[in-house]
């Protein structure tokens, strides 16, 4: 074979081979985070004076900045004709809440999220929801409001419950009523909650992103996990 006819052939190989790859590292791969929960186990978190609170009554705030608490989203994307789905997950760690609890009822809760700043694992991602889908630069923020006070069962410190939390949700500028699955734990001094909630996006007048390589699901989730302190 001529040299310049194998250089040709060796150029098309390495393309086929590194389009390959890029095709599954990109598209096939499939390394999302799962969903947000609390672990089986907690851990006793102390006060300031080194203490551990009698009771989980009283006001809260949330504690932001920890890679391990955040809000998100969780959504399929489809690829090759929609045969290939991947979940694509975004959370940011920029949030800030208060939570206030009086006896064995949790009577408000609120929490605010900075969209602007999620972060998922393709910076292509992050920088079409600004404009398009999400429009984080024209909706900055998501906002959650407790509008029915939550009757807790009995509580013990570092034991799991399950409640929902029925609320409002600001999302794209638009508010409506939900109803969100919570996990929570009173570890002493912090208190933890994760839930998940299923998200329609023209609820929230979202409209689904689709371009030439990808579409988007016309409905993903809501996921997050929060940590609150005194």
């Amino acid at each position: 074979m001529h040299k310049s006819a194998k250089i040709a052939l060796a150029a098309v190989l390495a393309l086929i081979v590194g389009g390959g790859g890029a095709f599954w590292y990109f598209v096939l791969r499939e390394d999302s985070p799962p969903p947000a929960s609390l672990s089986s186990t907690g851990t006793t978190v102390l006060g300031a004076e080194g203490t551990v609170p009698a009771t989980p009554e009283g006001a809260w705030t949330a504690i932001a900045g920890d890679k391990d608490s955040f809000v998100g989203y969780r959504i399929e994307e489809l690829f090759a004709g929609d045969t290939v789905k991947k979940t694509a997950v975004g959370r940011t760690t920029s949030y800030k809440g208060t939570l206030v609890i009086e006896g064995n009822t949790v009577v408000s809760a609120e929490v605010v999220a900075d969209l602007t700043q999620l972060k998922s694992d393709q910076t292509m991602r992050d920088r079409t929801i600004k404009g398009r889908g999400l429009q984080t630069d024209q909706f900055p923020e998501a906002t959650f409001k407790l509008t029915e006070p939550i009757t807790l069962p009995a509580v013990s410190l570092n034991e799991k419950i399950t409640v929902v939390a029925k609320g409002e949700l600001t999302l794209h500028g638009v508010t409506k009523p939900i109803e969100v699955p919570i996990e929570a734990r009173w570890a002493g001094a912090a208190i933890e909650v994760a839930g998940r909630a299923p998200i329609v996006l023209a609820d929230f007048g979202i409209e689904p992103i689709r371009i030439a390589t990808v579409t988007v699901d016309d409905q993903g989730e809501m996921d997050f996990a929060l940590k609150f302190s005194k």
